[in-house]
């Protein structure tokens, strides 16, 4: 699919806000509605635009701690630790990566006996590093085209 200059604005503006109405991308980018619900059925289609999310608090949801955690897996045991990692809800992101260690995952957890309890079920499987998040610096940064630089 060719993602034109108006469909990365359109793909930008969604990064931003998933609830934009195709009225208002329309208005912003000289469009009628019915062209920008084309355009982005045809992007949803292609597979460019995966889906839509709502983001939730962690802090809010009662969740006081955000860590970064990485494992390296024990001989035989990275293939259970990927059928097991999709069941643990603690786990929001987990990536499968080259280095040292295995895995990445970003987590939430409620207390340090939360992290305990978790660090404890991975253990099983590798060693664990684990570093705790104490602030956001870049979050959700939208995907941008390659020439274009971050402001």
């Amino acid at each position: 699919m060719n993602i034109d200059a108006t469909n990365w604005k359109i793909l930008q503006a969604l990064q931003k806000n998933a609830r934009i109405s195709n009225a208002e991308l329309g208005r912003q980018f000289g469009l009628s509605a019915p062209a920008v619900a084309e355009r982005i059925r045809k992007m949803e289609d292609a597979g460019v635009l995966l889906g839509y999310k709502a983001e939730v608090s962690h802090f809010k949801t009662g969740h006081q701690l955000k860590a970064i955690i990485t494992l390296r897996a024990f001989m035989g045991r990275l293939k259970p630790f990927l059928e097991k990692v999709t069941s643990l809800s603690e786990v929001l992101n987990c990536y499968r990566i080259t280095g040292n260690e295995n895995i990445v995952m970003e987590v939430v957890l409620f207390d340090q006996f939360h992290l305990e309890e978790f660090i404890d079920k991975l253990i099983t499987y590798g060693e664990t590093k684990t570093h705790i998040v104490l602030s956001t610096v870049v979050e959700n940064a939208p995907i941008r085209t390659r020439g274009e630089s971050r402001k």
